[in-house]
């Protein structure tokens, strides 16, 4: 039971890490850009806007995800 629970303390500290890391690569990549990505997509509806920050976010979520493990 111990060790079930030092495993899943791990996971927790390593989810947590990944979604910190996540959402500081997604605000570089905001303040790279020129224009705030999300008025763009909220206000504007900008769909292929909103379609290659998917892209984005999917491929920094690998990279963290490969990091991590």
């Amino acid at each position: 039971m111990e060790d079930l629970l030092n495993h899943l303390g791990a996971a927790a500290v390593y989810a947590v890490l990944g979604i910190v890391l996540f959402v500081g690569a997604f605000m570089l990549m905001d303040r790279l850009t020129p224009g705030s990505l999300w008025k763009e997509i909220i206000d504007e509806h900008n769909t292929a806007l909103a379609i290659v920050v998917g892209a984005m976010s999917i491929g920094i979520s690998i990279v963290i995800a490969a990091a991590i493990w």
